[in-house]
């Protein structure tokens, strides 16, 4: 259900949720650069261009579809095969339904492919309720075919760097809410992620489920970011609950998130180089600066 249909149904929360690797296991566009594509090396070469600065998301994210040696149709076979769903996120999706919490999932990756594999890891039902914004695909010519190595290429869903700026879509919920005069009525809005192509969205929200291990944890605590850290939607599920129900508040949620991270990370090992994923990198003029 698109703006501002949602508000208009007066949620408690709303839930806005990266796909590839917080929904999904595995990014579905690195398994198809490393295994159908230019391949692990280069795509890490790409993503070092990318987090220096000297290429963008967008062109980085380009050139490694460019790369791909199957037609779209296959592809998504291929990933209907491979690629898992987080085990948790199903019973999300069923309390979600429930309790009338709007899902909606802001993704850098295509329309077509998140839809075919919620269909098929989910069921048509369940994933009917979802809404997915994200960019698209179209035909090229000569062969003007999804079924055509060379027939079709993404459509970016804006003209930003990133090609999708998450925040565009979430920023006309906040402007709206902040406009209601009842405070009872405004809804809570929530965000998970796991790189740093989601900070531009995190920021448009109250709260942030940032997922373990990943760089966006360490952007949220230098800008300011209200986070909390999960490992899997079994945890998002617990703490939504609460923030639902009023059991925890969001400054609780995000206190007990801050103190978990920095327990966990003084005793977990950095993270070996050129490891990062596309989506744990900005451009040089949209990078926080880096406090020593």
């Amino acid at each position: 259900m698109p703006f501002p249909e949602t508000l208009n149904k007066k949620p408690k929360v709303i839930f806005f949720t990266d796909f590839d690797g917080t929904i999904t296991l595995k990014d579905t566009n690195d398994y198809i650069t490393d295994y159908h594509g230019f391949g692990v090396e280069e795509r890490r070469a790409g993503n070092k261009l990318i987090l220096d600065g000297t290429d963008s998301f967008r062109n980085g994210f380009q050139k490694m579809i460019n790369s791909w040696k199957v037609p779209l149709t296959d592809m998504i076979s291929i990933l209907e095969q491979n690629i898992k769903l987080d085990p948790h996120f199903k019973d999300f999706v069923l309390w979600a339904k429930e309790h009338d919490v709007p899902i909606v999932v802001l993704s850098s990756g295509m329309v077509p492919v998140i839809a075919a594999l919620l269909k098929k890891l989910l069921g048509e039902d369940l994933m009917q309720d979802i809404e997915i914004i994200a960019n698209d695909t179209q035909l090229v010519a000569p062969d003007n075919s999804l079924d055509k190595v060379g027939g079709w290429n993404i459509r970016f869903h804006d003209e930003s760097s990133f090609g999708h700026d998450k925040s565009l879509t979430i920023r006309p919920y906040a402007n709206a809410i902040a406009e209601m005069t009842n405070d009872s009525e405004k809804p809570t809005l929530l965000y998970a992620g796991d790189g740093v192509s989601d900070l531009s969205a995190a920021r448009e929200t109250d709260l942030l489920f940032a997922k373990a291990g990943h760089d966006l944890i360490v952007y949220c605590e230098r800008e300011g970011i209200p986070f909390t850290t999960f490992e899997d939607w079994s945890s998002i599920l617990d703490e939504t609950k609460k923030i639902w129900s009023g059991e925890k508040s969001l400054r609780k949620v995000a206190e007990e998130g801050l103190k978990r991270h920095r327990t966990n990370s003084s005793s977990r090992p950095p993270p070996a180089p050129g490891t990062f994923n596309r989506k744990q990198s900005l451009s040089q003029e949209q990078r926080p600066a880096i406090q020593e």
